[in-house]
């Protein structure tokens, strides 16, 4: 298994729907792309685990071509639950199955 840990600022995706986002580092997504190479799944998305203070959860990273990183969904429920908001930079953890 392959564990990134970083902290990262969540952020709202100005489009419909209300997404909550954290942009990864470029070095670390650069790590991420590399091992996975051939595993991308529809949009280019890479199936991991994440895990911010208590809470974990099965997601998926995504490219974001602005910034040529990647990209993992904060989903509502783990924002409620560790009481996150946009503009908080939580330590999360990425896990990678291989």
């Amino acid at each position: 298994m392959l564990r990134y840990e970083i902290k990262a600022e969540i952020w709202v995706y100005p489009g419909k729907g209300g997404w909550h986002f954290v942009t990864l580092s470029t070095d670390v997504a650069a790590r991420i792309k590399a091992a996975m190479t051939g595993l991308a799944r529809p949009w280019g998305s890479l199936g991991v685990t994440a895990v911010i203070r208590k809470t974990r959860w099965q997601t998926s990273l995504f490219p974001d071509k602005a910034s040529g990183s990647l990209l993992l969904p904060v989903k509502a429920s783990v924002r409620q639950r560790e009481g996150l908001h946009a503009g908080d930079t939580p330590a999360l953890t990425i896990e990678i199955e291989l």
